[in-house]
């Protein structure tokens, strides 16, 4: 019984770290998860109005399972980070990189970043330049760090990234605690990266599961895997102020 009771407490208080992480599930004024009531239920419905799942407001076997996928580390409701701008207003970015993995050789990573750039570039008007300077637009970090949103070991938060803007703006980490490949077992580098600049550009998680901007890890086999959704919102973002975009965007497979 005491095991139970223990996986019990310890169930409850992963789903209320999730709904605070992801769905801004407040604490009371003496310090509490909002274990019961209209909050809690109301940030179970959103969540499950988010995936597409039966809108209960109660933690059933569909909902936990969602909640237990790898997935990015960024809320899926707004108020995320410090105040960020929509979009860069250049269409020229830099990053730098600050820490690597050791999963990876360095040509590796540096290979597969430059691919997951590529993704978008290739559907916007973007150019992604690699850069040394201290003043680059998006840094890229592999840690295990406690920022205003650490990691929590293997398996769950995979990565962030901030919004456009300055200082952390765009700056995209990696948890090193999570197993980085350039394959399909562990966690591939290049799906993650390019959803994590998704990001870094001005760009929302989707609830369109064919999106490469739906929240929960998976791996795509698609070359380019932007959706059309995905297309329409960089489109959205930048098109208008820096050229056209292509009209034409073929999504190709491997």
């Amino acid at each position: 019984k005491q095991v139970a009771c223990l996986c019990s407490i310890l169930c409850r208080l992963f789903m209320q770290d999730y709904l605070q992480h992801y769905y801004h599930l407040q604490n009371d004024p003496l310090g509490r998860m909002k274990r019961s009531g209209l909050s809690f239920t109301s940030k179970v419905k959103d969540m499950q109005i988010f995936f597409g799942l039966n809108v209960s407001g109660r933690l059933d076997s569909d909902t936990l399972e969602v909640m237990r996928s790898p997935r990015c580390g960024v809320p899926d409701v707004e108020e995320y980070s410090h105040a960020q701008t929509t979009r860069w207003n250049k269409n020229v970015i830099t990053y730098r990189y600050l820490l690597y993995t050791r999963d990876l050789p360095r040509s590796t990573v540096d290979s597969l970043i430059e691919s997951a750039f590529s993704v978008w570039a290739r559907a916007s008007s973007l150019t992604f330049v690699r850069s040394n300077t201290r003043n680059a637009d998006i840094m890229v970090e592999f840690a295990t760090h406690g920022d205003l949103f650490p990691f929590d070991g293997p398996g769950r938060t995979l990565a962030h990234a901030f919004g456009p803007g300055s200082g952390i703006g765009g700056d995209t980490h990696f948890d090193d605690a999570e197993r980085w490949t350039a394959g399909e077992t562990g966690f591939n580098l290049f799906v993650v990266a390019a959803h994590e600049f998704g990001h870094a550009l001005g760009l929302k998680h989707s609830r369109n599961r064919e999106s490469l901007m739906f929240p929960n890890y998976k791996p795509f086999r698609s070359a380019n895997l932007l959706s059309s959704e995905d297309v329409a919102s960089i489109k959205a973002l930048y098109s208008k102020h820096f050229g056209c975009i292509p009209e034409s965007y073929q999504r190709s497979s491997k």
